[in-house]
């Protein structure tokens, strides 16, 4: 079973963060625990974009951004997912060179470290040649690159049904069984 660290950054896109919340409470029986940081700035944006706070009523163990005794803090406790959705062009620089500064980035570094799953939801746009190599960087060291970029072959009539279309990519990736749009299927 799956153990899923989840960070949530102040990048626009709260959309995102709310419907992979949304599916991991759906799909409860395919991990086995899921820890969520997120910054003050996510709270910020989700309370922007979304026009409430309902962070606060996942049923998930929350952790503070600076919680350096998070379990997935730690490659001992094997969490072997994180996902960040999404994920800012800050905290992006700071994983693929290593800063350590909050729990966001010391998970993302122990998940690299240990050779598990890394998969970052970049939303920003356009990229510069930084934004680029950053990318680069982390790809190399065996993260995954998902940008926030939807797809519209499943014809999405809601703001939700457009952002599940990268959440599910993202699931997939980690390697959670989703019931999600595929194409020829």
């Amino acid at each position: 079973m799956h153990k899923i660290a989840v960070a949530i950054t102040g990048a626009s896109g709260a959309v995102y963060a709310k419907v992979l919340l949304d599916k991991l409470v759906a799909l409860k029986g395919q991990y086995e625990e899921a820890g969520i940081v997120m910054s003050n700035n996510a709270k910020e944006i989700w309370k922007t974009e979304l026009g409430n706070e309902d962070y606060n009523n996942y049923p998930f163990r929350y952790f503070d951004k600076y919680d350096f005794s998070a379990p997935f803090a730690s490659g001992s406790a094997k969490y072997n997912v994180m996902i960040v959705a999404p994920c800012s062009m800050g905290t992006l620089g700071r994983i693929a060179h290593g800063v350590s500064d909050d729990l966001v980035t010391r998970a993302a570094d122990v998940v690299l470290k240990e050779r598990r799953k890394l998969i970052l939801m970049v939303r920003d746009t356009p990229y510069s040649l930084i934004h680029i190599r950053n990318m680069e960087l982390v790809t190399l060291a065996g993260g995954i690159i998902c940008p926030a970029t939807p797809s519209f072959y499943s014809l999405p009539k809601t703001i939700e049904e457009v952002a599940a279309t990268v959440v599910d990519r993202a699931l997939d990736l980690a390697g959670i069984d989703v019931r999600t749009f595929r194409w020829g299927a």
